[in-house]
């Protein structure tokens, strides 16, 4: 190994750990996705241990699909919980929905995985350049903004015990969730070498998790009345509404998935150019990933599983830890499905505090807003254009005003439920699109 490798501690794409390490870097993935993908479940009516097993099922097909090119983990999207409560008719926090309306709500989002493989094979078709005039680097960084920044109220008001009603929060929650939120910082930028240099993650969710059980924090138990649990799978059945409900969110979760790609294809290049400069063609594969999507949403609701999409958590992770290995995400869907059977697993995880989760996840979201950031600037973006700066303003106040002033992020309008982010998006293409029409090609 060569003397340039052994400075910049890090796994590329075809890269691997070994074993050891293998599991312990899966498990931090685990830990960033869980809570995300937990709560979709408990918000839509759809059974936790099946959403969890779908997400790692869905992950391996995405990794088999892409051939192990894109360093992606799919989990519970956020932006189809309005679309598809409008089929499950939940209208309480952990309802389980009746596997009838579960089945229909199964059929939409599979429609709506067709759309994300249509606009996948319509970009390797024409190519990526066609389609960075629908979605520029204004879009897409914005974007990625926002959903960071979207992020921040769950993030922050659960990491610190807020209660609405009394417009309060809990002393002991704040403690726990700052000495979570440093231990993690610290770890991120001050461990370098090594294995340990692999996890701040994990190391400081462990810190907080051990200072929770020490300062009295009420750990639930592991240990429930069985050791197995079978996820309950459904099969969808013919619903015309849900499609109609449901399949049109997908073309507004196009612009989360692009950015996503573009952030993936920074900071992997950017270790690449530190260890033997090799070049990573992701942002290329924008086709790919989306087809990648579809198929995932496919499979995933084809056993009782919601649409999801590749979840920013386990981005901003391998970006602090440098870490893309496509292996260890495989690792990390083998051992979500194992741990979806495995009653003890899943109560440990889920017996981490909020606080912990929390704190740790204000660090995280806030780097998936910089990495919007650092699309726009990788870009060159001139945030002096009149037109940029248009384009950039309308996404931010429509996509965070409409996650901030409005229920659940929901927008009304004319009898419908907007979903603010995937809203943003199509007025920031459709801004982009006027603002660019008629003029010629840069």
């Amino acid at each position: 190994m060569s003397k340039k490798t052994e400075n910049h501690v890090g796994y590329l794409p075809d890269e691997s750990p070994s074993f050891g390490k293998l599991i312990l870097f899966a498990f931090q993935q685990i830990l960033v996705m869980f809570p995300a993908t937990v709560t979709v479940a408990l918000l839509t009516g759809f059974h936790v241990s099946t959403t969890i097993f779908a997400s790692g099922l869905a992950t391996l097909c995405f990794i088999f699909i892409t051939k192990g090119q894109i360093p992606l983990y799919y989990g519970s999207s956020f932006s189809y919980i309005s679309a598809i409560t409008g089929i499950t008719l939940v209208q309480e926090y952990g309802q389980i929905a009746p596997n009838e309306l579960i089945q229909k709500a199964q059929f939409g989002i599979m429609a709506s995985g067709l759309i994300s493989i249509a606009a996948g094979i319509i970009i390797q078709r024409f190519g990526k350049d066609k389609i960075e005039k629908v979605l520029p680097p204004t879009v897409t960084g914005t974007i990625a903004m926002v959903i960071g920044i979207s992020l921040a109220v769950t993030a922050f008001t659960s990491a610190v015990g807020y209660d609405a009603a009394t417009n309060s929060t809990d002393n002991l929650s704040w403690i726990v969730s700052m000495v979570t939120l440093v231990s993690t910082v610290l770890f991120s930028v001050y461990l370098k070498k090594g294995v340990l240099g692999q996890i701040p993650i994990l190391l400081g969710i462990a810190v907080g998790y051990i200072f929770s059980i020490i300062v009295g924090v009420n750990i639930p138990s592991i240990l429930g009345e069985s050791l197995i649990t079978v996820p309950h799978f459904t099969l969808p059945t013919v619903s015309w509404e849900a499609v109609f409900a449901i399949m049109p969110i997908a073309i507004a979760t196009i612009p989360e998935s692009t950015a996503h790609l573009y952030q993936l294809d920074i900071y992997i290049n950017d270790l690449s150019k530190r260890k033997n400069g090799k070049k990573y063609d992701i942002e290329n594969k924008l086709g790919l990933n989306l087809i990648g999507d579809g198929v995932c949403d496919i499979i995933s609701a084809s056993i009782g599983g919601p649409a999801g999409t590749n979840y920013g958590e386990n981005i901003s992770t391998m970006a602090i830890t440098r870490n893309f290995s496509v292996k260890v995400l495989g690792a990390a869907a083998i051992i979500t499905m194992f741990i979806s059977f495995f009653a003890p697993l899943t109560n440990f995880v889920n017996s981490v505090p909020s606080a912990v989760i929390n704190g740790a996840c204000i660090y995280l979201f806030g780097v998936i807003a910089a990495q919007g950031l650092a699309i726009m600037v990788n870009k060159k973006v001139d945030l002096f254009d009149s037109k940029n700066l248009a384009i950039i303003a309308i996404i931010t106040i429509i996509g965070i005003g409409g996650c901030y002033g409005f229920p659940n992020g929901l927008i009304p309008f004319m009898g419908f439920k907007l979903p603010a982010i995937a809203t943003a998006s199509i007025f920031g293409i459709i801004f982009n699109f006027i603002l660019n029409f008629g003029k010629p090609s840069e």
